[in-house]
């Protein structure tokens, strides 16, 4: 298995780099978001090599969050790694859980080859599945958020009301996220 590679960008297009590494030139498929963060043409990437009767493909990622989302979604009956890039192009990880935490299948149909059913499956498939993203915008954020919603469960609040809720509030401790959730779900 193929799992990374480092090596210099002989082509680049939108979902598609020709990445040379040590003379040997390989093809991989990628996202238009990490297309996009490829500046340099050094290149470093995270890697899935996927095996198939008629071939054999490498597809990248810059971020380690966006390969994982890739490859839990490759996982699914009827996503192929196509619809998985395409979601992977669409949304950030991050994006892509809140999507799953708020079951919103109108964004899901938003991406191209995904339709009504296979939107729906996706998120039943998903549900309940936490994906493991890690937080780049530090994790005592998420440490506070997680216990606010704790906090405010053991008051009666539904979890999913909680997390659309604490989406919008600024604070950064429980105690203060919890008094502004209060004062918005008051409303």
């Amino acid at each position: 298995m193929i799992v990374g590679l480092k090596g210099i960008i002989e082509k680049k297009e939108p979902t598609k780099l020709h990445i040379d590494v040590n003379g040997i030139v390989y093809e991989v498929f990628v996202s238009l978001s990490c297309s996009g963060a490829v500046t340099d043409s050094k290149v470093k990437l995270f890697t899935t090599h996927i095996i198939r009767e008629d071939a054999q493909s490498l597809y990248g990622f810059v971020d380690i969050n966006e390969k994982k989302l890739f490859d839990t979604l490759i996982k699914i009956n009827g996503v192929g790694p196509k619809v998985a890039l395409a979601i992977c192009s669409t949304f950030s990880p991050s994006s892509f859980a809140q999507i799953l935490i708020t079951k919103d299948v109108n964004l899901l149909k938003s991406v191209p080859g995904i339709g009504p059913k296979g939107a729906g499956r996706i998120l039943v498939e998903l549900s309940g599945l936490s994906l493991d993203i890690d937080s780049a915008d530090g994790m005592t954020h998420d440490n506070s958020k997680n216990e606010a919603i704790l906090a405010l469960e053991s008051l009666g609040f539904k979890k999913d009301l909680l997390i659309k809720v604490l989406s919008t509030c600024t604070s950064t401790t429980t105690s203060e996220l919890v008094r502004e959730a209060l004062k918005k779900l008051q409303k």
